[in-house]
């Protein structure tokens, strides 16, 4: 559980990375924030492979935000998910591609038929063709190089998918505090405390794929 300090602007987390890796390969949504100093949001996030109608509605009823789909690169491209902006202009902050649904889908907005556009997605067998444009679901194209090139939430998601051994792919959905703001920290916090999920920080994935990935260079060196 996130542990919260009131009396305190030093706040403790609570939980790891491998916590929370655990709770995505087992099918759970996790809730990760990002610094303070850049957007202080947070989002509640899960594995496309694990885009249950359950997961999606608890996803639209409790953060109320956008459900987005972050997405690896290569993923995308194999799949013809092509941006929504041209390249002149300015796509760095979110790398929206044009939205999709599934084939198999009517309307394509309900939570079920989300679920089934997001998991289509992920199939072995996924090609351009099993999937409509435009649709209700939206990918977002991370950075090749993950939070290390961009501390986002988006590549937070692909990032964390490949750390837990699950594809390149998942659902996030920004969390909206009942005024109609975003939820801040210590709201996200208390959020996560009264559910039961792993929280997990931008700034720990950085710290975690650094270490990782230090501890690989040094094995290649011996």
């Amino acid at each position: 559980m996130a542990q919260i300090e009131n009396k305190s602007n030093n706040i403790n987390y609570g939980n790891s990375i491998e916590q929370g890796l655990k709770d995505l390969k087992a099918g759970k949504i996790v809730l990760v924030i990002d610094d303070p100093e850049r957007e202080n949001e947070g989002d509640l996030i899960c594995a496309a492979e694990f885009a249950t109608t359950e997961n999606i509605m608890f996803m639209a009823t409790h953060a109320k935000g956008l459900i987005c789909m972050p997405i690896a690169p290569e993923l995308a491209e194999k799949l013809n998910f092509v941006p929504m902006c041209g390249t002149e202009n300015n796509c760095n902050e979110a790398a929206f591609t044009v939205t999709i649904d599934h084939v198999d889908t009517t309307s394509g907005i309900s939570a079920i038929e989300r679920s089934i556009t997001a998991r289509g997605v992920v199939s072995d067998y996924a090609k351009s063709d099993d999937f409509r444009r435009p649709g209700h679901m939206f990918p977002l194209i991370a950075k090749p190089g993950g939070v290390l090139e961009r501390g986002g939430h988006t590549e937070a998601v692909v990032d964390l998918m490949k750390l837990a051994g699950l594809k390149p792919c998942g659902l996030c959905c920004e969390m909206m505090a009942d005024d109609g703001d975003m939820m801040r920290t210590l709201e996200l916090l208390e959020f996560a405390e009264k559910h039961g999920i792993t929280v997990i920080n931008i700034p720990k994935i950085i710290e975690y794929r650094k270490k990782i990935e230090s501890e690989i260079e040094s094995e290649n060196d011996n």
